[in-house]
């Protein structure tokens, strides 16, 4: 996945060494055990302050060539899908039956995922949901508030419990039974198993258990239970497919079953002091007699987050209840206004690019290795971009409330060139908890091979029990391995003030990106077949293999920009570790 908060950067940056405190975090089990806090030392980005790292080249004649680059070619990126999805192009009768009137005058709109067309047109019901989230917030907090108002937010527990019910309730109609069946029992789970050498195991067992099962039977029918419970069936409310949505609340389960276990181990941060950062947070154990039912409870079906994240680990969401987090109403403002201009820019692309509908109908016949290869990277920032709106609905609506989930998306994904920098700014929320739960436990950087193999694994099944989803999973680990062999070959301490060491990391990120669209485009848009022709285009001609020869030198450019915009936020003193 990623090798968690401490991976080296490719590109040539300052760096420290930093000791920091954690517990959970250490490999040794027979220190987790004791309960002991260990000290592990692990090289990080500095953050230096202004002056301390390199001149600026923003106006450099390199980059003044670099910008040239830019004006023609991003420009030229833009018109060729246009024109590809202009009604007059010999392919458009192969996709038009996927197309709808749209509402930017004269024009069609690509509406045809079937996943962001859900959002979309549920969109409104969603912001109602919203809208009565609050408004039953507020009349259960008059009585409640009356008199002086606590330090904490503990006292809205018993209002989370009954809107979240509420909520299920209408989404998923009888299903409610199921999912709190399953809850119950992962929970008499935890409280057996908790401190035990068991406990792991068994939270990790029934839990994948679940999400299988959930999937071969689909969501389960009464029926099968017996026919008099046939009527229950018919009762499925606004959403009946609940098994769909139940993979993000398996994350919840795990975390609480964890988490739990941690705490009666005494594993974890023990003083937190005035303030705690989000890593803090979550290692923070509490009392065991925070985990309590209703504390589950309203954790694991918390409605602003229950539907699709982001993924808050129980240890954090409980400690925002009993020490609520500041967060500024200009902040929460600013991020409303960003989740608009994001859903304006989808509503745009959707309306001038139709490569969506274009890849699902493969009516790329007669495409040029140049349109083909756009296609792709379009569809590739359409999922970016049908995955970061529900995610910032969610943690909007969560930050109205007074909670501060992770940021699922933290860079565009036009903006990456390290696959380890990309996972981490890739719905980091799931990459955060994947980090806690799974690959410091797993041995982390000392097996970073097999951890990086079991870890997408499991990320691939957890999306979907698919041969396409696998495939992509075993891709993706198997194209960190050119990355890890490349700092291991040139390590930043030894050539990192040689002039040509920029240019070779730069030539590492133009083969690291193309690795990591190959993967996606497997995973996410072409599937298999669709790959293997798109990679038989580029590679069977000479225009392929002249297009992809110039196509690697504006990946090049891109990725001598990226390093620079790394250094400016290092100058600037912003920490991002992607």
């Amino acid at each position: 996945m990623s090798q968690g908060d401490f991976i080296l950067q490719m590109p040539p940056i300052s760096r420290s060494r930093l000791q920091v405190i954690t517990g959970e975090n250490h490999p040794d089990r027979s220190q987790r055990r004791r309960g002991g806090i260990t000290r592990l030392t692990v090289d990080v980005p500095s953050a230096p302050a202004p002056g301390e790292s390199r001149p600026p080249r923003w106006r450099s004649p390199e980059f003044f060539l670099y910008y040239a680059v830019f004006l023609a070619v991003v420009p030229w990126m833009i018109y060729l899908p246009v024109q590809l999805s202009s009604n007059t192009h010999p392919n458009y009768s192969l996709y038009r039956h996927r197309l709808k009137s749209g509402w930017f005058p004269g024009t069609e709109i690509d509406n045809s995922d079937a996943q962001y067309r859900s959002f979309r047109l549920n969109l409104p019901a969603l912001g109602v949901l919203m809208a009565a989230f609050f408004a039953l917030k507020f009349a259960y907090m008059h009585p409640v508030l009356r008199g002086s108002a606590p330090a904490h937010y503990l006292h809205r527990v018993p209002f989370y419990i009954l809107v979240s019910l509420l909520m299920l309730v209408v989404l998923h109609g009888a299903s409610i039974i199921k999912i709190l069946f399953i809850l119950s029992v992962n929970y008499a789970l935890a409280k057996a198993t908790g401190g035990t050498r068991l406990a792991v195991p068994a939270t990790w067992l029934f839990n994948c258990g679940v999400l299988i099962a959930n999937e071969w039977c689909e969501g389960y029918a009464f029926e099968t239970l017996h026919p008099s419970f046939a009527f229950l069936d018919a009762w499925r409310g606004v959403y009946p497919r609940w098994h769909i949505s139940f993979n993000i609340t398996m994350l919840r389960l795990v975390s609480f079953g964890i988490d739990h276990h941690w705490a009666c181990s005494r594993v974890g941060v023990t003083d937190p002091g005035s303030t705690m950062t989000y890593k803090q947070r979550a290692a923070f154990h509490h009392s065991r007699t925070t985990y309590t039912f209703g504390n589950y409870l309203a954790y694991a079906l918390y409605a602003p987050l229950y539907i699709a994240g982001p993924i808050i680990t129980f240890n954090d969401f409980m400690w925002q209840l009993i020490q609520p987090t500041e967060i500024a109403p200009r902040a929460t403002a600013r991020y409303a206004l960003r989740f608009l201009i994001s859903l304006l820019t989808m509503e745009t692309l959707i309306h001038v690019m139709h490569v969506v509908a274009i890849k699902d109908a493969r009516a790329w016949t007669g495409m040029t290795p140049a349109q083909l290869s756009l296609l792709g990277f379009w569809n590739l920032i359409f999922v970016w971009l049908k995955l970061l709106l529900p995610w910032r609905f969610f943690r909007l609506w969560a930050l109205v409330d007074g909670l501060d989930p992770p940021e699922n998306m933290i860079r565009c994904m036009a903006n990456n060139y390290s696959p380890f920098g990309f996972w981490r700014s890739w719905h980091r929320s799931y990459n955060l908890w994947i980090v806690r739960y799974l690959y410091v436990p797993l041995g982390g950087a000392h097996r970073l091979v097999a951890t990086s193999l079991l870890i997408f694994t499991f990320v691939a099944l957890w999306h979907d029990l698919s041969p396409r989803l696998l495939a992509w999973g075993w891709l993706a680990a198997l194209f960190i391995l050119p990355e890890v062999i490349a700092r291991r070959a040139f390590p930043q301490s030894t050539f990192g003030e040689v002039w040509w060491y920029r240019h070779l990391c730069a030539a590492g990120g133009v083969f690291n990106i193309l690795l990591m669209m190959g993967a996606n485009l497997v995973g996410f848009v072409l599937g298999m077949d669709g790959a293997r022709y798109f990679a038989n285009e580029l590679s069977s001609s000479w225009d392929g293999i002249r297009f992809l020869f110039v196509a690697c030198a504006c990946l090049f450019v891109g990725v001598q920009i990226m390093f620079e915009y790394r250094e400016e936020e290092l100058r600037r003193g912003i920490q991002r570790r992607c």
